[in-house]
């Protein structure tokens, strides 16, 4: 799969609607306490960077062309932090908690990017 673009904003559209959708599932089809805060903490973290995916083209737009690197992480992190909380919400063993702070770390290293991105922005020139 090509990382372009389409293929990342494709991609955060579908974390979108899926984060909506455990969300409300979350809210309204699970009683278990602690597999509904999972769902919610996954759904939380997996929209806010979805979200985080589609501002990199705003920033590439303004000239952060380094953005582009950031929604590999973003979208990856998804995957590790979300889905290990959606998984054990829907019953795998507990040990998928440890693949949960690989997410977190490749959430952070996207802000890094980012903050790396934005650090070209509007230089002055000499």
């Amino acid at each position: 799969m090509a990382w372009d673009r389409r293929t990342w904003m494709t991609l955060a559209a579908a974390g979108g609607f899926i984060s909506v959708a455990v969300g409300a599932f979350a809210a309204h089809g699970i009683s278990d306490p602690q597999a509904k805060e999972w769902l919610k903490l996954g759904a939380q973290y997996g929209f806010m960077h979805t979200m985080a995916t589609f501002a990199c083209a705003t920033f590439m737009n303004i000239g952060a062309v380094r953005a582009r690197l950031a929604p590999k992480f973003f979208l990856s992190g998804v995957v590790f932090f979300s889905g290990s909380l959606y998984a054990m919400a829907f019953g795998a063993p507990r040990w998928f908690g440890a693949i949960t702070p690989i997410g977190g770390l490749l959430f952070l290293a996207g802000w890094a990017t980012l903050v790396w991105a934005a650090a070209g922005v509007d230089k002055p020139q000499a």
